[in-house]
């Protein structure tokens, strides 16, 4: 539908899809670890193809959007572009730590913590831009911290390899907050789609030699791997690209928890991961931080 005034109504347009974009994107993400493991190649190996197979889709994606003119580089400058390659090294960081934490712990735990940047981003806000977090929202981030905590100790009784899964997961949080930023400040200049292609390009370009030590690089099964490139790279990830240049970091990082719950239900319908009580009373806490961490936002 045309508006006859369409200065005016774009950014109420745009700011409207953004967080139905965010929620999209988050589900698609959602289904990347079951396909980790499905996979018939290293979780190193699986992260650098799902970069490298996303690039060509991604560039052609931003050629068509711009109406075949260049996808925006020349405009933007340097420095722009290079934030956008600068977050791509952060992606490709994250992938790598948390593709190998997902063969090491379980599909929930796996997505809850590599989504850690829920309560990085807040955090962010607050030490580097001055917003300064409401009662609610200190209140919800000490929930998630004891929630988190419960999660860790229970992994550390289970197994020293569910322990170090869970580390490789947190810290892979940590460089997805870094993309997140990194990305939304490449968005003040870049459409969505040639910035996500600048940084999946530097994500693969991180991976490959990572992919190469690990060995055995080579996948005789494509389907998961093409489903985590499409699927998880260029659709998820093109989503929220698109949605977070209009959103605030707090509802970011919120819809970013629509992962767990659906990984959770993978790993305990594909996988037998029934979570036992210490589990879901960690996995209570963070939904409760969750709940109480929103509403102001609504406000």
């Amino acid at each position: 539908m045309t508006s006859t005034h369409p200065v005016a109504t774009a950014p109420s347009t745009a700011g409207r899809w953004a967080f139905p974009a965010m929620i999209a994107g988050s589900v698609c993400l959602a289904f990347g670890p079951w396909l980790v493991r499905l996979a018939d190649v290293g979780p190193l190996a699986s992260a650098f193809w799902r970069q490298l197979l996303a690039v060509p889709f991604l560039f052609l994606l931003a050629r068509l959007a711009s109406g075949g003119r260049p996808a925006g580089a020349g405009a933007a400058g340097r420095r722009v572009l290079l934030m956008a390659l600068a977050a791509g090294a952060a992606l490709g960081i994250d992938l790598g730590l948390w593709h190998l934490g997902i063969v090491r712990t379980t599909l929930a735990n796996a997505t809850l913590l590599a989504n850690a940047a829920t309560f990085l981003l807040p955090l962010h806000a607050f030490l580097v831009l001055g917003q300064r977090p409401s009662r609610p929202q200190w209140a919800a981030l000490a929930l998630a911290a004891a929630g988190v905590a419960l999660l860790l100790g229970r992994s550390a009784d289970l197994s020293p390899r569910h322990l170090a899964g869970d580390l490789l997961c947190l810290g892979a949080a940590v460089f997805y907050t870094a993309y997140l930023i990194g990305i939304e400040r490449a968005r003040s200049a870049l459409e969505p789609l040639p910035a996500l292609a600048l940084a999946t390009l530097a994500a693969g370009a991180a991976l490959a030699p990572l992919a190469l030590l690990e060995g055995g690089a080579i996948p005789q099964d494509w389907t998961p791997i093409l489903a985590l490139a499409i699927g998880s790279q260029v659709i998820g990830q093109g989503l929220v690209v698109y949605a977070v240049r209009h959103l605030q970091p707090l509802v970011v990082g919120l819809a970013l928890l629509v992962q767990p719950v659906i990984s959770a239900s993978i790993g305990m319908l594909r996988f037998g991961e029934v979570p036992g009580p210490w589990e879901l009373a960690g996995a209570a806490l963070v939904v409760a931080a969750l709940l109480i961490a929103r509403l102001p936002s609504r406000a």
